[in-house]
């Protein structure tokens, strides 16, 4: 298939793990990016829809150009922004590249990477996300000394240098194998399993997922089906709702609640002004360290292992925070950091990385972009709704709201203990083994062909009666049939 080794400078794992780091940057922009994240989802939410089709059409690296592009010119219209007007209509364009960004970052990862270290290179990439949080924490910090208008266009500015060395870069970086084969581009898809393999054309190892992936790709041809979203939502409801729910649960799980209202919960515990921004930046260093443990675990423990602790000490540490801050004693600013802390933590170790995870390691290749596309969208819609009415529950329920989040661990626990299976290990073309699809459809075709057989019995029956209906109206032969007799 491939008549001449690789080019690329970079090879094997170091290229894998290379493009892993790059690609980062695009989860680094939307965890660093500054401002009103109400106004920015809105454009984020209807992208992240659309780019399942961009994603299918151009494919996964001109999708991540296009989104870097769109995120850059967005940023520069709000670090240059002359009035409101213009600093909202920057941020729904920097919405449009994070919904491009946030919905192709993880199907590109998922798809170069190899079955035992999809979970890992994952990891890595929601780490990225995070240094981006912490990196917008503490330049607020350090600019809040600044006594001029820069002390917000600094925070924006950078943005954009970061989405212009990602849209870049992008040209740089190779193109989905997956995509490749499934577009008939198969020489450039092997090109690039080679290059993913060491380099080596005739790598068996490369040859042979070249071969699984186009053969699972025939396969979905020969089926005859529309990839359309009627389709994916007949024949995969179960995993499209298992995608959206795990991104649900991921912001219903009090992540924003802590996240972008950190210093104003340090300053209901208690702390002040720069204060409380300063405890947020060092919250945030915990929690980049949080996210580097599932490096190791994610394809060790697997993902439900991880989720379902996850959930369990995100919940307590919530129900410990309202506790808390209900109580109001001379502890309770100290006791909150600590509870914030180990919040972030859990979250970061597990509900923070694996619902970025999930959706595209169990989506089939045909529908993998669209099924995405609506995982991601579950985010930022669940993200909108969450950041939209997180001031107004503190105002109103007060300390009763940390409690409420803690409720929805618990219900993220019961959800995935009872419905998600496990994934590690799994290469993405073998994943209908795990939702019990193979052995469905190899029910479905038996119950087919017993049905035939019971439809040819039918039929030779009925032949018989019509035969013998036949010969009862006619008088003497019936009952030569019905007695036998000769005469």
């Amino acid at each position: 298939m491939v008549d001449r080794p690789s080019h690329r400078r970079l090879v094997g794992q170091p290229l894998l793990y290379a493009i892993s780091i790059f690609a980062s940057l695009g989860v680094f922009l939307f965890g660093y990016d500054q401002g009103v994240m109400s106004v920015l989802e809105i454009g984020a939410f209807f992208t992240s829809i659309a780019a399942g089709r961009v994603g299918d059409m151009i494919g996964r690296r001109g999708t991540l150009f296009i989104g870097a592009i769109v995120f850059t010119i967005g940023g520069a219209i709000q670090t240059f922004t002359v009035g409101f007007w213009s600093m909202v209509v920057g941020r729904i364009i920097s919405g449009c590249g994070v919904g491009l960004l946030s919905t192709i970052v993880p199907i590109y990862q998922s798809e170069i990477s190899p079955p035992n270290h999809r979970g890992a290179l994952a990891c890595m990439e929601f780490t990225g996300n995070i240094i981006g949080y912490s990196a917008s924490v503490w330049t607020d910090y350090f600019c809040a000394f600044i006594q001029s208008d820069l002390s917000w266009r600094i925070p924006l500015g950078i943005q954009c240098v970061i989405g212009a060395i990602l849209a870049g870069g992008s040209l740089l970086m190779p193109e989905s194998p997956r995509w490749l084969i499934d577009t008939d581009k198969d020489a450039e898809g092997m090109r690039v399993i080679a290059d993913l393999h060491g380099g080596d054309p005739d790598n068996e190892v490369a040859i042979a997922e070249f071969e699984e992936i186009k053969e699972k790709v025939q396969e979905e041809r020969d089926s005859g089906e529309v990839r359309s979203y009627a389709v994916m939502w007949r024949k995969y409801k179960r995993r499209v709702l298992l995608a959206m729910s795990s991104q649900a649960f991921a912001q219903l799980n009090g992540i924003n609640v802590i996240s972008y209202y950190a210093p104003r919960v340090f300053e209901e515990a208690g702390w002040r002004g720069r204060d409380a921004i300063l405890m947020a930046g060092i919250n945030s260093i915990i929690y980049i360290l949080s996210t580097l443990p599932p490096w190791y675990l994610v394809d060790r423990w697997g993902r439900r292992p991880i989720l379902l602790s996850g959930a369990v000490i995100m919940a307590t540490a919530l129900v410990a925070t309202g506790y808390w801050l209900y109580i109001d004693v001379s502890l309770t600013a100290k006791a909150v950091v600590v509870c914030v802390i180990i919040f972030n933590a859990a979250f970061g170790y597990s509900w923070g990385p694996l619902p970025w995870l999930y959706p595209p390691e169990i989506m089939p290749l045909t529908i993998r972009a669209k099924g995405v596309s609506l995982s991601t969208a579950t985010n930022w819609a669940f993200n909108f709704w969450v950041g939209l009415t997180t001031p107004v529950f503190q105002e109103l329920i007060e300390w009763r709201l940390y409690p409420m989040h803690g409720f929805f661990c618990a219900c993220s626990f019961v959800l995935v203990y009872f419905l998600y299976p496990e994934t590690k290990g799994v290469p993405l073309e073998e994943m209908d083994a795990v939702f019990g699809e193979d052995e469905r459809q190899e029910r479905m075709d038996n119950e087919s062909l017993a049905s035939e057989r019971r439809s040819l019995v039918r039929h030779e029956r009925r032949s018989w009666f019509d035969r013998l209906f036949k010969r009862e109206s006619s008088g003497p032969s019936y009952q030569r049939v019905a007695t036998g007799n000769d005469e």
